[in-house]
């Protein structure tokens, strides 16, 4: 009798602990295979870090292949699901496609970045949910003190030297927070600026910090922001992006080069084109995380409706916590629906939230005990590593040498603004055009070199990228949707119009 399959879609928290589960519960008893567009899984929370400069890439990401020794990888994304022939089909990072059969499928797709119909912000602004979006920024962030540095004009030097931040939630406070330590110490290495400092805005409409967690973290946050020199502006948004600012909903225009997106995610669009029930985009699921009336399917994280048995009527909310805690119940329930242990229900039991200010400062409740200031720095480190399912000394030697030595302030000029579009599917990917640019009058190439068009596909996925700058649109490569023929690799070769990396 031949083995049952199981197929993971996604390498998220929920995925990645589902595999690993899995491979001690059902180790030769079953064929596990995980489908993702990447060969790593990524540490999400220590993403801030990255873009400030304190880690380097490869010390968020975790390699599949080195952690799951029993799980076959498959690179790929997938771009249609068949629950009546129980079949997934994908595109390769190539532009290949591939089909795989299951027995089990566990649906943990995660998320993207959230859009909102504000004119301008698709094409001037940037999320900050993979790898690719981490380093355009800490690369556009530099370069813009820098351009600030060597320039004769006052007004251009305060417009590059301002940084807009949208969406004050757990993501939004750290970027600002880290931003504006990383700008400070970008500043004190141009002698001519002496006093200059940086400015970091932090816009949100709700009504203080980190709305969604404990109002005493929200405090603490909110107090080290403001100590720190960042504008934080509450019951404020953003009403139209251009490419020289932002106008806010009070009616102010600020002068700015640099729009950062976080004011929140949805669900992968994959979940949506199931055709089952939803809720707010998500896939509902019973507490064992199966779809009802799909006893072989099974959905976890930020693609699945969780009920909350804690709050009856109301659901799990979409963060990292929930995602880790339920891949290991799907992994449980996948093993009984085989005939290995009963089914159980997700219950979880809060144990806190942590954030890391940057420096020393940080705000934490572990077990509901609020904390702030250095001991809550060491808490916040301490959770980080210890929930790492890898590259722990790697990232505790990043933070030493980080508290003994300058940051290398440096472009490595990998990520460009047209790579990381806003409207994307795929964060986890950076785009690429599809066909050589013809040279422009300043050596970089022409946005009319690129002619291919977006193939059908996932839900979601942009057809252009906005160069942040010109306010025009790159066509993005045939097969775009989900990644499909667009290589893991920014090809800096293909270069589109002058000043499409948003940095003019």
């Amino acid at each position: 009798m031949s083995r049952p399959r199981i197929v993971i879609v996604g390498a998220g928290f929920a995925g990645y602990r589902t595999a690993r589960t899995l491979e001690r519960l059902a180790r030769n008893k079953a064929d596990i295979t995980l489908l993702n567009p990447t060969d790593y899984f990524l540490y999400l929370p220590l993403l801030p870090q990255v873009a400030a400069g304190i880690l380097e890439p490869r010390r968020v990401t975790v390699s599949l292949t080195g952690t799951l020794r029993h799980t076959r990888l498959v690179l790929g994304e997938a771009d249609e699901i068949d629950l009546d022939a129980h079949t997934v089909r994908y595109a390769d990072p190539e532009g290949g496609v591939g089909t795989l059969t299951y027995d089990r499928l566990v649906l943990a797709a995660g998320s993207v970045n959230k859009l909102l119909p504000i004119p301008g912000v698709a094409e001037h602004a940037h999320g900050f949910r993979g790898l690719p979006e981490a380093l355009y920024l800490r690369d556009h962030v530099t370069r813009q003190v820098e351009l600030a540095a060597g320039s004769e004009d006052p007004k251009a030097c305060r417009s590059r030297c301002t940084f807009v931040v949208v969406g004050a939630g757990y993501t939004g406070t750290e970027v600002a927070a880290q931003g504006q330590l990383f700008t400070d110490e970008l500043v004190r290495r141009q002698p001519r600026w002496d006093g200059v400092r940086p400015r970091w805005m932090l816009l949100d409409i709700a009504e203080r910090v980190m709305p969604e967690m404990d109002e005493r973290l929200s405090v603490t946050a909110d107090r080290v922001l403001r100590q720190r020199g960042v504008d934080v502006r509450m019951g404020t948004s953003v009403k139209e992006a251009t490419p020289t600012g932002v106008l806010l909903s009070d009616g102010e225009f600020v002068d700015t080069r640099t729009l950062v997106w976080c004011v929140g995610v949805r669900p992968d669009p994959l979940a949506e084109s199931l055709g089952l029930p939803m809720e707010r985009g998500r896939l509902l699921v019973e507490p064992t995380l199966q779809v009802p009336g799909r006893p072989e399917v099974f959905a976890c994280g930020d693609a699945a409706a969780v009920p909350d048995l804690t709050k009856p009527g109301s659901y799990t909310p979409m963060t990292a916590q929930h995602a880790w805690r339920q891949g290991k119940v799907a992994a449980l329930n996948v093993a009984a629906s085989l005939g290995r242990g009963e089914p159980k229900p997700y219950r979880h039991s809060d144990l806190g939230f942590v954030v890391d200010l940057g420096g020393v400062k940080a705000a934490a409740n572990p077990l509901g005990i609020p904390l702030s200031g250095p001991v809550a720095g060491v808490v916040t480190r301490g959770y980080h590593l210890a929930a790492m399912p890898g590259n722990r000394v790697r990232v505790a030697a990043d933070w030493l040498l980080d508290a003994v030595l300058p940051r290398q302030g440096v472009q490595l000029g990998l990520v460009r603004s047209w790579s990381v579009p806003l409207d994307t599917a795929s964060p986890e990917l950076a785009k690429a055009p599809s066909a050589p640019a013809e040279p422009g009058a300043d050596g970089h190439g022409s946005a009319s070199g690129s002619t291919g068009t977006a193939a059908p596909g996932r839900t979601g996925e942009a057809a252009s990228a906005g160069d942040g700058a010109a306010g025009k649109k790159t066509p993005e490569p045939t097969g775009a949707a989900r990644g499909r023929g667009t290589p893991e690799r920014t090809d800096t070769s293909h270069t589109p119009a002058p000043g499409a990396e948003g940095d003019s």
